[in-house]
């Protein structure tokens, strides 16, 4: 059997690649954690600098979690089964292993990107190391891995004037946000709040007046009932305690829970840096976010039914077969498999 490495950071990320492999049967499916083989950031990951980043802390212990739970096969920075692998497929190319690099291979987007800021554009004008940027605005603009499958048109327009190949960009749709409709079915049992999903600007070494945002947020509900569902890689502690000390009595607070099913019910949306905002311009709320909302709506992951693992996984079965080169590939094959896709999903 040919096999295919999927790498995975947060829950997010790992959850996508699972429903991926699972309709790769075919073949030899393992996993590992966002990895990197620079000595500089593994001494990094080992003396736990990189505890906020996918690479380690507790993004990497859930991960590892879920895999046991699931009985998937870790091999974590390629060190357990010395395989040889005929695919990878990766969560990020913020950070691109060398034996990576060897190999065929395809990133998968998992959520927005942060915002372009100057040091990013700086980053990338002097071809700098993609996470000096300290952020995720850089994911999916290396342009060293052979195809990127991304959530909608707006996306594939973003990443091409950022620097990756036009040739090796394909519209998917992002699993775990392409069918908002299946949100239906959830036991939520509050209606009618305003519901703040709130960002780990923090934890990522960012500046974020969080006393001034919760009080926004206390405005825009006007006397609506307010609920606070926290981001994982939070100090939930000190959250909770700001949260308590800015809103009226009454003001609920998740420190975990699906978020998208507290969505689904709630009357408006208020976010930060947050994907979930495409969960909430998808099912037609009025949102908010730092980003500009004209921007998010071109951006917003095309709805195609909960199709996107399976698509991206023909994408992966058909370039693992692929006897000829990746550009012959991005010249016959990509555009034939966007086409047939977009017979199926119409």
């Amino acid at each position: 059997m040919k096999k295919i490495l999927f790498t995975v950071g947060s829950l997010n990320q790992t959850t996508q690649m699972h429903a991926i492999a699972s309709h790769l049967s075919e073949y030899d499916c393992y996993f590992s954690q966002f990895y990197s083989d620079n000595p500089i950031i593994q001494y990094f990951v080992n003396e736990g600098v990189a505890d906020h980043t996918i690479l380690s802390g507790q993004f990497k212990q859930n991960a590892e979690a879920y895999l046991r739970q699931h009985q998937l096969k870790n091999d974590y920075a390629q060190s357990v089964y010395n395989n040889q692998y005929d695919l990878v497929v990766v969560c990020s190319d913020l950070l691109v292993p060398t034996s990576i690099r060897k190999m065929k291979s395809i990133w998968v987007q998992e959520g927005m990107t942060d915002p372009i800021t100057p040091l990013s554009r700086l980053i990338k004008a002097l071809d700098l190391p993609r996470y000096w940027a300290m952020n995720t605005s850089l994911n999916g603009t290396s342009n060293l891995c052979d195809i990127y499958c991304v959530a909608s048109e707006g996306y594939k327009d973003h990443f091409k004037k950022l620097g990756t190949e036009e040739a090796k960009l394909i519209v998917t749709g992002m699993v775990n946000f392409d069918h908002v409709a299946s949100l239906a079915y959830n036991n939520f049992p509050h209606r009618h709040y305003v519901l703040v999903a709130t960002s780990d600007i923090r934890e990522c070494m960012g500046f974020e007046n969080r006393p001034a945002f919760i009080r926004k947020a206390v405005e825009i509900a006007s006397g609506r009932t307010l609920i606070f569902k926290l981001h994982p890689n939070e100090k939930k502690e000190r959250a909770i305690r700001e949260i308590k000390q800015n809103t009226p009595e009454g003001t609920l607070i998740y420190t975990d829970g699906n978020i998208n099913h507290m969505i689904y019910h709630c009357d408006e949306l208020i976010t930060q840096y947050s994907t979930v905002v495409y969960v909430g311009l998808a099912l037609g709320k009025k949102v908010h976010s730092y980003f500009n909302m004209d921007e998010l709506r071109k951006k917003t992951p095309i709805q195609n039914g909960g199709k996107s693992a399976a698509h991206i996984a023909e994408i992966c079965r058909r370039y693992i077969e692929y006897p000829q080169s990746l550009k012959e590939f991005l010249k016959n094959e990509l555009p034939t498999i966007q086409a047939d896709y977009q017979k199926i999903a119409c």
